[in-house]
């Protein structure tokens, strides 16, 4: 019908309906008949969106990094939207009239980004390279309670740093800084080995020169009871000579001559050759007649 259009929001589409300043209808999803020259529609997206951000902020040691992060938000108070922002579509093409709903996104972002330079301030730049994931929960914990994002209307669902990056030149520095820690690691680990081996052989010299020691010791024992042993032994031969031969010497020497001749000419088969001058002979009767003289 001329002048007369249709529409039909879909379930997430929050409408204001105004029959010229006036009005007449609200709510999601919703699906009318509406006169094309009185008629202004206002659509406010209420389902997720995801914003993709980056921005640059400072450390509280004053060094530069750039943050990179996701945003997930949604609006949970249409009409509060709709009053800070122009959201008026053009019904028959379906496209905002104004570019309102586009800034929607950055003035998130830009809350985000006061919020993280307060939590940024207070970290070094090693903490904050290190700490991404806390300070993303501090940024959102104080995003969602923010004043300027509840009078839009704005609900923050998640908000997640990808990366915090220093300026190439910091990196560089940093990376630079680490080398030389893990270089200064790895020249101690390299000293204790050493160390440790150089007390190790110490150890095996010592146990050596103990076991020397000790075998020097059993061997200085071995040798005094050897010698002991034989002093013994040599003690105990003679006392035996001493013995066997103490009833010889009571006898004439006379007679002991002759027995020992009688033993020699008895056991003659097993001398091979005794040649006895008449010299040797008379040497041993005179030497035997003098001591039985000198017994007299």
């Amino acid at each position: 019908m001329f002048g007369v259009g249709y529409f039909k929001g879909e379930p997430t589409d929050y409408l204001l309906i105004f029959h010229g300043k006036k009005l007449a209808r609200k709510g999601a999803g919703l699906a009318f008949y509406y006169w094309r020259a009185s008629t202004s529609i206002v659509l406010i997206p209420t389902g997720t969106a995801d914003t993709p951000f980056i921005f640059k902020e400072t450390s509280g040691n004053f060094q530069a990094v750039t943050v990179q992060g996701h945003l997930t938000y949604r609006i949970v108070r249409p009409e509060a939207t709709a009053s800070i922002l122009n959201f008026s579509l053009d019904p028959k093409k379906r496209t905002y009239k104004s570019s309102d709903p586009d800034k929607l996104a950055q003035r998130i972002v830009d809350i985000v980004q006061v919020n993280t330079r307060s939590e940024l301030q207070k970290l070094t730049l090693e903490e904050a390279l290190r700490q991404s994931g806390g300070i993303a929960e501090s940024v959102l914990a104080r995003t969602r309670v923010d004043p300027a994002l509840a009078a839009m209307g704005i609900e923050c669902v998640g908000l997640y740093f990808i990366s915090i990056q220093p300026t190439p030149e910091m990196a560089k520095a940093l990376e630079a800084e680490y080398r030389e820690s893990l270089q200064v690691r790895a020249d101690q680990a390299i000293y204790q080995r050493r160390a440790l081996a150089v007390e190790q052989e110490q150890r095996i010299k010592e146990n050596e020169l103990n076991t020397e020691v000790m075998l020097e010791q059993r061997r200085k024992e071995l040798v005094d009871l050897q010698g002991q042993n034989n002093l013994k032994q040599a003690e105990y031969d003679a006392r035996a000579s001493e013995i066997r031969l103490a009833p010889f010497m009571a006898q004439d020497p006379a007679k002991m001559v002759a027995l020992g001749l009688r033993e020699l000419g008895m056991n003659a088969e097993k001398i091979g050759n005794l040649t006895i001058t008449p010299d040797l002979l008379s040497r041993i009767l005179n030497r035997t007649s003098s001591a039985g003289e000198g017994g007299d």
